[in-house]
């Protein structure tokens, strides 16, 4: 629950409702943690992008899989299916994720749409045969990206009633970092997916407070595997479909308590969308995040050391100096805020001395390479010597137009 403020540190990322956490580093325990991660780097950019739709899952230019053999996908694991490869439906027209039905459904008409609550059996393998997971009854949403992106892409696919066989490459399952200890980095896996049912998803409205931060946390835990698996694009979905249910109108009324969880959970997920618009260089959305976050908590440790990281990136020195030092004085012994901050000072210092040579080329003296307390201990010398000067040649010239006269008359 949110009230604990903790996350939870282990699970199957591969089921609705769970994943991993990003380990904190010693240096930085409060700000690498479960809840946000580390702070990067990440920030934003260009306009803020539109987060409501599910961003496309299929790169452009990645190169096709290798043929195996026959060109046919490994069936390890999924029973007496017939070998005609023209039974096998490439779902992207890459050849990384195919379908094969096993046994039909019930017709098109019934396949599920996005956004209901779909419950399917499970059982997936990897290509030796080993199986790596099995659930006789997992519920998710569909379109959610709740689960591995096979099962979201494949699921709409499948009718009613319908038991099909689906082999996936390891980019729509557990990508280049696997799932340790059962699947190993880029582990192409097998699924046999039987699709039980499907039903609307519960009206946000009507939800009790704890259903409501049960079912964003389900969301943000999803953001944080999706973070740890380096899928940023993904993890803004989570996290932004988290906001989403914490932010809907509600019909029901909550307790004090269920207000505070909500907030909770509702920063926790700014902080983790702040840390993941920063790996993707999205700045301007990350600085809103962040303070969107302190708008609620002005002293989060997390969302000022970020937001100074933002500025940072941005070259905006001057003032994410004092937003960090505000961070610090918060936590004085974080190596972490103690390092940015340092670094900081000195970029701020380095580009005062370009500012000051870039004006004194500016105005023209270019000799004039000393500090101005140099130029101020000249200056009472030079003034007199102009005004002796200035006077002598009024005396001459007046000595001058006297002779004039003089000689005229």
């Amino acid at each position: 629950m949110a009230s604990s403020g903790e996350e939870p540190r282990s699970g199957s990322p591969g089921r609705a409702g769970t994943g991993t956490e990003p380990a904190p580093t010693a240096d930085a325990a409060q700000l690498d943690t479960a809840e946000d991660f580390e702070v990067l780097e990440e920030e934003e950019e260009e306009d803020e992008e539109d987060l409501s739709e599910l961003p496309p899952l299929e790169d452009v230019g990645r190169p096709p899989a290798p043929p195996r053999g026959d060109d046919q996908p490994s069936e390890r694991g999924g029973g007496d299916a017939a070998e005609d490869p023209q039974e096998w439906l490439d779902v992207l027209g890459s050849g990384l994720l195919k379908k094969k039905t096993l046994v039909p459904g019930q017709g098109v008409d019934t396949r599920p749409r996005k956004g209901q609550d779909v419950t399917i059996r499970l059982k997936a393998t990897l290509e030796d045969g080993s199986v790596v997971e099995e659930n006789p009854a997992l519920t998710f949403t569909l379109g959610d990206c709740d689960v591995l992106q096979a099962l979201d892409l494949c699921v709409q696919l499948l009718e009613m009633g319908e038991t099909a066989l689906i082999v996936s490459d390891a980019k729509y399952c557990y990508g280049a970092q696997g799932r340790s200890p059962d699947v190993p980095p880029n582990a192409a896996l097998t699924l046999e997916v039987e699709l039980l049912a499907a039903q609307d998803a519960p009206d946000l409205e009507l939800l009790s407070g704890k259903e409501k931060v049960e079912l964003a946390n389900r969301k943000r835990e999803r953001g944080n595997f999706f973070y740890q698996q380096a899928d940023y694009v993904l993890a803004i979905n989570s996290y932004d479909i988290a906001l989403k249910v914490i932010g809907s109108s509600s019909k029901v009324d909550f307790s004090p308590n269920e207000e505070a969880e909500l907030l909770d959970v509702k920063v926790k997920c700014l902080n983790n969308l702040a840390a993941s618009q920063l790996k993707l260089d999205h700045y301007e959305a990350a600085l809103k995040s962040c303070n969107l976050v302190l708008e609620h908590q002005p002293g989060n440790i997390k969302a000022l050391f970020r937001k100074g990281k933002v500025l940072a990136q941005q070259g905006e020195y001057r003032e994410a100096i004092p937003i960090l030092k505000a961070a610090l004085k918060l936590e004085p012994s974080n190596k972490t805020i103690h390092a940015e901050l340092s670094k900081l000072v000195k970029k701020h210092a380095d580009q005062k001395n370009v500012e000051t040579e870039m004006y004194r080329k500016m105005l023209g003296n270019p000799s004039a390479a000393g500090a101005p307390g140099k130029c101020k201990d000249k200056l009472p010398w030079s003034i007199p010597w102009k005004w002796l000067f200035g006077a002598t040649a009024i005396a001459l010239g007046g000595v001058a137009l006297s002779v004039v006269i003089a000689a005229r008359n």
